[in-house]
């Protein structure tokens, strides 16, 4: 989009960014110990992650450029120590996903620890993730240039789907068209209200 995605506004009035907004819900559904993942350097999203009301740490990726499961393996390189059962995994271009949500899939990998637990809407299965500390291991030997996708088709027995009505799950922003079909506008308007 040519431009950060963890800072695009939450919508023409609101005066949230996608980073709060998201980072606000996990905090709301019970999530504690909360991280962003991001490029070495990016001082934009550093310094929005620093003004977060919400304690947050920031964790540098250094093997970004080499695709996204490396934030994956960076958080779980963060976090991996005893105690630790699992670490849900949420992108920053799902903004629409509701405190609900987050909370049904919290409650799910408590009643089932050592399983793999997404959300589903419909069918389709969408995000966040919240993968268990047995797949830690497959995550961190996968082809970063594939991504997840393959330790979720080895393990798909592990899997539990929680369906859920909220389509956040699945409605990621990747474009500037996208962006104005869930918040209005115009593509135009986008490029002069938000900077790059």
């Amino acid at each position: 989009m040519g431009r950060s995605k963890a800072l695009l506004p939450f919508g023409r009035s609101y005066p949230v960014t996608f980073l709060e907004q998201i980072v606000s819900a996990m905090h709301r559904a019970g999530i504690r110990d909360l991280f962003v993942v991001g490029r070495p350097g990016d001082a934009a999203l550093i310094a929005a992650v620093d003004r977060l009301s919400v304690n947050t740490r920031f964790i540098s990726n250094t093997d970004h450029d080499l695709g996204q499961l490396t934030s994956i393996v960076a958080a779980i390189n963060a976090v991996d120590r005893p105690g630790i059962q699992g670490l849900m995994v949420m992108p920053v271009d799902l903004p629409l996903v509701r405190v609900e949500t987050f909370e049904r899939l919290l409650q799910a990998s408590a009643a089932r620890p050592a399983s793999i637990v997404r959300p589903a809407h419909r069918g389709r299965h969408g995000h966040p993730i919240v993968f268990d500390r047995a797949s830690f291991g497959a995550l961190r030997r996968a082809d970063p240039a594939i991504g997840a996708k393959p330790v979720l088709r080895a393990h798909e027995d592990r899997i539990l789907n929680v369906e859920v009505e909220d389509t956040g799950v699945l409605r990621d922003i990747d474009s500037i068209e996208e962006y104005v079909a869930v918040f209005g506008g115009s593509p135009e308007s986008f490029e002069t209200a938000v900077p790059s």
